[in-house]
């Protein structure tokens, strides 16, 4: 089994090499997926949740509202440790039962948005930097995604820097270009992961 850890900073395209990888058949395991399931409605998560932040944090059908919960955290770092508090090590069950669910011959591919800030590099066999620069990120997020620029920058700001993700990088996929330039990157990168599987 490989172990790669794919990271990059929020609107780098990490999401788009993550479906790559899995379409040429990766296992992939998205830590923002199961963050997502672990505070589910009916889920220990979503109540404990609740009960650091109050009922305002619920949309009226009783899903967690992250966007609020976000504004709630996102500038404070004292409630931003609560909240992953309650969420990692719910995260990191999950992702423990779906690893020892995987082929003993697999590509597992770990889709991890803060590797670089929690300083998880070495748990992988090969870390895996998808990298643009912040101006392209920045457009991403306020023309792809809609947010405004003063909330895409915070987000930015939150994550490691461009360098200190880098610094952690086996593989570094740049995405500044077309989709079609990224498939060719993506189509070299796991022949290597393959190649590093065979040995």
């Amino acid at each position: 089994m490989l172990k790669i850890g794919l990271t990059g900073g929020i609107g780098s395209g990490k999401s788009e090499v993550s479906k790559r990888l899995s379409a040429r058949g990766a296992v992939v395991i998205d830590a923002d997926k199961i963050a997502r399931e672990v505070v589910e409605p009916g889920t220990q998560g979503l109540a404990r949740v609740v009960a650091a932040f109050g009922e305002g944090v619920l949309r009226p059908d009783g899903t967690l509202n992250r966007e609020k919960l976000g504004t709630i955290v996102f500038g404070d770092s004292e409630r931003l440790a609560a909240l992953n508090a309650i969420v990692h090590p719910l995260v990191g069950e999950r992702v423990a039962e779906l690893q020892s669910q995987a082929p003993d011959d697999a590509i597992l591919v770990y889709d991890v948005p803060l590797l670089a800030e929690n300083k998880l590099a070495p748990m992988y066999d090969v870390v895996i930097v998808v990298d643009a620069s912040d101006e392209v990120r920045l457009a991403r997020l306020t023309g792809i995604r809609g947010m405004s620029e003063a909330d895409a920058k915070a987000r930015i700001a939150a994550q490691a820097s461009r360098a200190d993700r880098l610094a952690v990088a086996d593989v570094v996929i740049a995405n500044e270009g077309s989709l079609e330039e990224l498939d060719a990157r993506v189509d070299e990168v796991w022949q290597d992961l393959e190649r590093r599987l065979q040995r």
